[in-house]
């Protein structure tokens, strides 16, 4: 949708502003200097049981100011954009500056290595604000509805949900780069609870999120879904501690290559703090994983023309065909390791050829993980131990549900005994990863 000259003229009066508070950082007596202006919308709304429990829409704008004085820098941020209220944020950030300690590593980019990708990434609709109110509430109100209406046994509700946002970033530094992008999203939940005819409950959820209204699934086909999965867990029970494959489902899957991302993160590599430190060129994990980070995706929840620094986002092969090939670094990781910087995107598990049904086919007994509890996991040793729900595996189907049950491993083994992925990948924020099957665990139980 084209913009008004309205919102034309604010963009450039923010574009304007930011350079204008790095010349004003620099004739302070700033060495380097950069800024950064994000405003945004926010609308949500929760409908419980058919009735409106929260509703919030609000506004935000903040500016922040980063300035170098050689070596030592210092960064100040305000939401008050009063000539008197900038003023003092620059101010502040010029004098914390002179008395911060040196760091050898600090400072912005080189001119070479900033700039932008050229073309349209397609990471703002503005449609995600079309609708009036009462619309974007009847969203929640009717995947809620859905959900209660396809079986009796949907007895209760924790809500239907209906979220949109907008936003709008500007980064300018003292080398002379100024960059702007806008972004949006718009999302629908249910989280339906199940009863059982000895009253025992269970609750479980589903959503669909979207840069666009257009590209969301429907409210009622949430609903139907989410309800599906909360009835799947009636009569749930404990199973023996045992050691049996593990079939983790994508959005539980999506946890674990988040601890890889933690563990390549160049801040938690440099400190010594993760378990994949001094493992670059080594093989980390099986040969069918590869790990992708990738900033340039058309319409990637993580995408980006530049990173948070001025730099273009690229595509990084993180694991290639199990061998840890890069860490993900920001500038100043990437000065301490002596190599290129790279920022994180839409960072993803490249998906296999078999479906989900083939992987689950394939194990005699085991655990079909949909859901972890706790965060019992170490990313310096690797350690993991997490509470755990999901259905029980026997003979290649889905025939139970288990609860009060945990997963225990070591992140270092369970990387290499990843022995499928499936071929489901489908993104639903800048992490993603398909069904996979992991050998080798414990899972504790009676």
């Amino acid at each position: 949708m084209p913009q008004t000259t309205l919102e034309q003229q604010i963009q450039t009066d923010l574009k304007q502003l930011a350079q204008d508070l790095v010349r004003r950082a620099m004739s302070g007596g700033a060495t380097a200097a950069e800024c950064v202006i994000r405003e945004g919308d926010e609308f949500s709304t929760l409908v419980r049981l058919g009735q409106v429990e929260t509703l919030k829409e609000s506004g935000s704008r903040s500016v922040g100011v980063r300035v170098f004085h050689g070596k030592r820098s210092a960064s100040t941020h305000s939401s008050d954009f009063s000539r008197q209220g900038l003023d003092r944020m620059l101010k502040s950030a010029l004098e914390l500056a002179k008395i911060t300690s040196e760091d050898p590593f600090a400072g912005i980019p080189e001119p070479e290595q900033l700039g932008a990708l050229s073309g349209d990434l397609d990471l703002y609709s503005a449609d995600v604000y079309s609708l009036p109110g009462e619309e974007r509430i009847s969203y929640a109100r009717r995947a809620e509805k859905a959900a209660l209406d396809s079986d009796p046994r949907i007895k209760n509700s924790e809500g239907g949900s209906f979220d949109a946002a907008t936003g709008h970033k500007i980064l300018a530094n003292s080398h002379g780069f100024v960059g702007e992008f806008q972004r949006s999203y718009c999302s629908v939940a249910a989280v339906p609870i199940a009863q059982d005819e000895n009253g025992a409950m269970q609750r479980d959820y589903w959503y669909s999120v979207a840069r666009s209204l257009d590209r969301l699934e429907s409210p009622e086909h949430i609903g139907k879904v989410a309800a599906q999965r909360a009835l799947r867990r009636l009569g749930a029970r404990k199973v023996k501690t045992q050691h049996v494959p593990v079939i983790l489902d994508p959005l539980v899957a999506n946890s674990i290559l988040q601890h890889i991302f933690e563990g390549v993160n160049g801040d938690s590599v440099y400190r010594g703090a993760s378990f994949l430190a001094g493992k670059l060129g080594q093989k980390i994990a099986s040969p069918n994983v590869t790990v992708v980070d990738d900033g340039t995706m058309v319409g990637g929840f993580g995408s980006s023309p530049f990173d948070s620094e001025g730099i273009p986002t690229r595509r990084t092969v993180v694991i290639e065909d199990s061998v840890l090939a890069s860490y993900l670094l920001n500038t100043y990781t990437a000065r301490l390791a002596g190599t290129p910087g790279i920022g994180p995107g839409n960072y993803f598990l490249q998906p296999g050829p078999k479906t989900p049904q083939q992987l689950i086919a394939d194990v005699q007994q085991g655990l079909y993980v949909t859901e972890f509890l706790g965060m019992g996991v170490n990313l310096v040793t690797g350690d993991y131990s997490r509470g755990a729900s999901g259905l029980w595996i026997s003979g290649g189907e889905l025939t139970y549900p288990v609860e009060e049950i945990t997963v225990a491993g070591n992140l270092k083994d369970m990387f290499l005994n990843i022995s499928e992925i499936a071929n489901d990948l489908e993104f639903r924020g800048a992490v993603a990863s398909p069904t996979i099957r992991i050998d080798g665990l414990t899972v504790g139980g009676e």
